[in-house]
C-alpha cells in the first residue's frame, strides 16, 4: 500500500488551513485534526471514515475497505478532491464526530516473572 508523495501534498493542500497533520501508518498515511484519526490516504486513495454525516455526495457505491479484512470507509474518488469547500467540510464534520482515541497503557509499570 503505496502513496504517491504528490497526492498526498495535494490532499493537505486541499485542506488547508484546516490544521491537518500526517503520519506514516497501515503502509499509507493517517490524517489527524483536533486529536482525531478522520481519514488515511493509501493506495493514492483518501478514504474517510464512516460516522453518522450524511452526505448527498457518500453514497453506497464509494464503501470499500481501507485493507482486506478491515471496516468500510468513503473511498473518496480524485473528482471529489478538487471541490476544496466539500472536502474540507466533509473532513471537518467528520473529525469532529469521531471519538478521541484510547489513552495508551504507560510501559514499563508492571513486573514480570514475579
Amino acid at each position: 500500500m503505496t502513496t504517491d508523495p504528490e497526492l498526498l501534498e495535494h490532499i493537505l493542500d486541499q485542506l488547508a488551513p484546516l490544521p491537518v497533520t500526517t503520519r506514516p501508518l497501515f503502509g499509507g498515511h493517517a490524517l489527524y485534526l483536533n486529536g482525531t484519526i478522520p481519514a488515511f490516504v493509501t493506495d493514492d486513495t483518501l478514504s474517510l471514515k464512516i460516522t453518522e454525516l450524511v452526505d448527498d455526495r457518500l453514497t453506497d457505491d464509494l464503501k470499500g475497505e481501507l485493507f482486506p479484512g478491515s471496516k468500510p470507509y468513503w473511498r473518496i474518488p480524485r473528482e471529489l478532491l478538487e471541490d476544496h469547500d466539500w472536502l474540507q467540510g466533509v473532513v471537518a464534520e467528520t473529525a469532529a464526530r469521531v471519538p478521541p482515541p484510547k489513552p495508551r497503557k504507560p510501559r514499563g509499570t508492571g513486573r514480570r516473572g514475579a
